[in-house]
């Protein structure tokens, strides 16, 4: 069953009068429990196209549907809901706030939803990603592995059917890269859609499938008769 299915996606930018078409009609079916990577060379697209899926922009034609709904319909309240319960987000950098310790980090989406019981729900989370021990530490008594298991927990708090990782190695040195890979792998065997962004292609070979995107457009990783 697909979890994400795009159809004839356009996007455009005006920078200054030159309008760039950022995707040029990209379709593609993501399955729910898949674990996939875009990838491609820097302004194929790949990062407009997380924006897109992660409901952080709007589309400028065709459609892009999200668990049954129609995303490019939404108004902006329904796609800041759709962010919160749907999507976890993990990035390069981290996202930490410095001066909140891990615990309290974790419990932020929560909080933002209106969540009152945010604690129990955030040290199951940093449980699940092997921070028990770190809880009351703040980032920067912690390894930028253990930054990362935290945005990590951070994501997975609200219980979302997808987490959306962007570069999500580009921090860290080669094995703690490798132990990161190998929790979304654990993730995605309980049944997440996970969607790694990356311009690395040894990250890109830890997924099952890879959507390769060049000048706009899927190049390699479609459906038989999309892209």
């Amino acid at each position: 069953m697909a979890i994400i299915e795009a159809r004839d996606i356009v996007k455009r930018y005006d920078l200054g009068g030159d309008i760039i078409l950022a995707l040029d009609r990209v379709s593609f079916r993501i399955e729910e429990g898949e674990m996939l990577a875009i990838t491609g060379p820097s302004g194929s697209g790949k990062s407009t196209l997380m924006h897109i899926i992660g409901c952080l922009d709007h589309v400028d034609g065709g459609s892009y549907v999200l668990a049954g709904e129609d995303v490019s319909r939404m108004s902006r309240r329904r796609l800041a809901e759709v962010r919160n319960r749907r999507i976890g987000f993990v990035f390069q950098t981290f996202n930490l706030l410095p001066r909140l310790t891990a615990i309290e980090n974790v419990e932020l989406p929560l909080l933002y939803s209106g969540q009152k019981d945010a604690r129990g729900p955030a040290r199951a989370a940093l449980e699940t990603v092997g921070l028990a021990d770190r809880m009351r530490h703040e980032p920067n008594q912690l390894s930028g592995g253990q930054r990362q298991r935290v945005a990590v927990a951070r994501a997975l708090v609200t219980n979302p059917a997808i987490i959306l990782a962007d570069e999500p190695t580009g921090n860290l040195d080669s094995k703690t890269g490798e132990e990161i890979l190998g929790l979304f792998k654990a993730l995605n065997h309980q049944g997440r859609t996970i969607i790694i962004v990356t311009h690395d292609l040894d990250v890109a070979t830890h997924c099952r499938r890879q959507l390769k995107l060049k000048d706009g457009r899927i190049v390699d990783g479609a459906l038989a008769g999309e892209g």
